[in-house]
């Protein structure tokens, strides 16, 4: 596929997308890479461009230099943003105990700390992902790693012989706790045997 085909599916699925309205985006390609210029009124439609481009087979990479231009009903202080964010953090059954901090600047959320789960990562993204205001979300939190990482590896990776053990791998790996999973295991079939 080449870059002007590239060009056109990338424009077409955000066109469709139902989350953004892409009337101000413009979209560039070179040699595969995708860039999308312009503005979106919300964070989440930012992220929803950025998302449908990578969708598309062929992209291999998206650099989203798409500014938030909030309408200003949307408009928020740092210091709102802020209090809000640690509310949604706060209130989020998923992330109980964790220790998570937040910074605000210039409607940018940054969030660090460590949780035990990549599930609980990932919600506390969600959270703040939709507060007016925002414009942009850094994800730093850490999943933090287990001794017994290593030897689930190791099982996981012995244990595999078929699609289907190699899905319930995966699905036991997400269940040890400080994994993230990338599951990139090869279903390896034993030998069948030979009745002669």
């Amino acid at each position: 596929m080449n870059d002007l085909d590239i060009k056109s599916e990338v424009r077409q699925a955000l066109d469709w997308e139902p989350e953004l309205d892409a009337r101000a985006i413009d979209v560039f390609v070179k040699d595969g890479v995708v860039t999308l210029t312009g503005s979106v009124t919300s964070y989440p439609e930012k992220h929803a461009a950025e998302k449908a481009a990578g969708l598309i087979r062929a992209v291999k990479a998206v650099a989203c230099e798409l500014v938030v231009a909030l309408p200003p009903f949307n408009a928020r202080s740092d210091q709102d943003i802020a209090r809000a964010a640690a509310d949604a953090i706060e209130w989020n059954t998923l992330l109980g105990q964790t220790n998570i901090q937040i910074f605000v600047d210039k409607g940018r959320i940054t969030l660090e700390g460590a949780v035990n789960w990549d599930y609980q990562r990932q919600s506390a993204d969600r959270s703040v992902r939709y507060l007016p205001g925002v414009r942009d979300v850094n994800n730093h939190i850490v999943v933090e790693p287990k001794a017994e990482q290593i030897g689930t590896k190791r099982q996981v990776e012995a244990s595999v012989q078929s699609w289907i053990e190699r899905d319930e791998a995966e699905r036991d790996a997400w269940a040890s706790r400080g994994m993230i999973v990338e599951n990139e295991l090869i279903a390896n079939p034993v030998p069948a045997l030979r009745v002669r």
